[in-house]
């Protein structure tokens, strides 16, 4: 693996992760320009040879150098304000799954046709194949190519629910319901991790989604 992928962002799952990436793409080409002739000016600044005395007011330069920022800002402002809007769109979900937080493990409670209840622990001694503190004992399921919509709480201090594929990043606050939703774009497994500090053991609870077919969901749910 090269360097600039170590960098990179992982590979999206999803179509918010999408967006996200390309978001930051067009933010740093934005931001990059702007570094490169502010450097411009300043090199110039300090080559040139012309000198003065007289320093005098230009309205129309003043004028010139707040407008264009502005601008800029509408530019990346606009783009962002669509990817917050797209994020906390709900449409029609199919299957809700409620995600509570605990010291230092996760619930997940599957309650649209029968109540359902698996905890999730990290498992301490992984095989060969595993990976090492980010396997657990039961996996979160949910179908791809669904919209799953999750509602986020804790039952004692404050976790944070997060999955970088998938663009997802919630805080689990006790005695709140937050609420975001999934559309997974491929199967797999994907891994994440509390990222609030939450505790002496907050490193030992990951969270592991595994993303399958709609057919073998309906299994999974009907043996649970």
């Amino acid at each position: 693996m090269t360097t600039w992928m170590k960098m990179n962002f992982m590979n999206s799952a999803s179509p918010i992760m999408e967006q996200l990436i390309m978001f930051h793409d067009y933010t740093m080409i934005i931001i990059i320009s702007i570094l490169s002739m502010v450097m411009m000016m300043m090199i110039m600044l300090k080559f040139n040879k012309f000198k003065t005395r007289n320093i005098l007011e230009n309205q129309n330069l003043e004028t010139l150098w707040t407008i264009i920022p502005t601008i800029m800002l509408v530019f990346i402002a606009m783009p962002s304000l669509k990817i917050l809007y797209i994020m906390e769109e709900m449409i029609n979900p199919s299957i809700t799954i409620k995600v509570l937080g605990h010291q230092w493990y996760w619930t997940y409670e599957y309650s649209d046709k029968k109540k359902m209840e698996i905890e999730s622990y990290m498992i301490n001694k992984t095989k060969k194949n595993e990976f090492r503190l980010l396997e657990v004992s039961n996996r979160m399921i949910i179908p791809f190519m669904t919209q799953t919509r999750m509602i986020i709480s804790s039952s004692d201090v404050i976790h944070s629910w997060t999955i970088q594929p998938l663009g997802i990043k919630m805080d689990a606050i006790p005695g709140r319901l937050n609420q975001t939703s999934i559309m997974m774009k491929k199967p797999g497994i994907f891994f994440g991790q509390c990222s609030e500090i939450c505790g002496m053991n907050h490193s030992f609870m990951p969270i592991s989604l595994e993303s399958i077919n709609m057919k073998f969901f309906i299994k999974w749910m009907k043996n649970n």
